[in-house]
């Protein structure tokens, strides 16, 4: 069996990423897959933050259980390697992925496409979620505020959402924009003309199915935009694009376009 780390203080986004590569080792090795529960310093288990809006058919018996929480000392543990340059974290896809064994827990931020790419269609079911309709004229602006927002490195600059959106523009003078967020107050602040959504469950499944996108340095916005084959601006340079150096470059990702 295949364990992965399902952490309280992880955004939702990062948790999909432990699980889909959970299941995507598994697939490989052709064993079973299950999340070890790693609560916050509260100690409260509050749970998988996408339950409400995706349905793991496969996974319920186990959800409903209680997480897996196994930590017998026959498990092997696998970390993806950490690398860090001046402070900031920089690790690539780790190669020793592909010599994972059967009942090991794996660690890290398993966001490499390198990982994942071979199951588009496996990872389309397991994230399947009830469609929307989203306009062909309608650009999803996946916009991350909240804690994000006090970091002058890792918060985007308005520069590059009005890039985002004059390249949308040139693909249709009458795009119509909507903002999805984490952070209501502050979208209204930065887009006070777009309509403004706050809920996860839509804010997914609209990044999910529209056709064009622009998204922040979010790992939130990443599988539902990898997923859609839209067209999806993001900023290069993922989590430093205001000093131009590429923090978790793994977070580059073959379909999306850069600015």
């Amino acid at each position: 069996m295949i364990y992965s780390y399902l952490h309280q203080g992880s955004g939702a986004g990062n948790q999909l990423f432990r699980m889909v590569a959970a299941r995507v080792k598994a697939l490989e090795l052709g064993t079973d897959w299950g999340m070890i529960w790693n609560p916050d310093n509260s100690g409260k288990e509050r749970g998988f933050k996408c339950k409400d809006f995706i349905k793991f058919d496969d996974l319920k018996v186990a959800w409903e259980n209680g997480i897996i929480n196994i930590r017998a000392q026959d498990l092997k543990y696998w970390n993806e390697k950490k690398v860090v340059e001046n402070g900031m974290d920089t690790r690539p896809y780790d190669p020793e992925w592909n010599f994972i064994e059967d009942n090991t827990v794996i660690e890290g931020e398993l966001q490499s496409e390198i990982y994942f790419q071979d199951y588009e269609r496996k990872i389309d079911e397991w994230l399947k979620v009830e469609p929307l309709e989203v306009p062909d004229d309608t650009c999803v602006i996946g916009f991350r505020g909240g804690e994000f927002a006090v970091y002058p490195d890792l918060f985007l600059t308005k520069d590059y959402w009005d890039e985002g959106i004059k390249r949308m523009l040139e693909i249709n003078p009458n795009m119509r924009f909507e903002v999805h967020t984490d952070d209501e107050v502050l979208a209204k602040q930065c887009f006070p003309d777009f309509k403004v959504i706050h809920d996860i469950g839509i804010n997914w499944r609209s990044c999910r199915y529209a056709r064009h996108a622009i998204i922040a340095n979010s790992s939130f916005f990443i599988l539902p935009r990898w997923l859609s084959n839209g067209i999806t601006i993001a900023p290069r340079y993922w989590g430093r694009r205001n000093t131009k150096v590429w923090s978790l470059p793994q977070n580059y990702y073959s379909r999306f376009k850069y600015i």
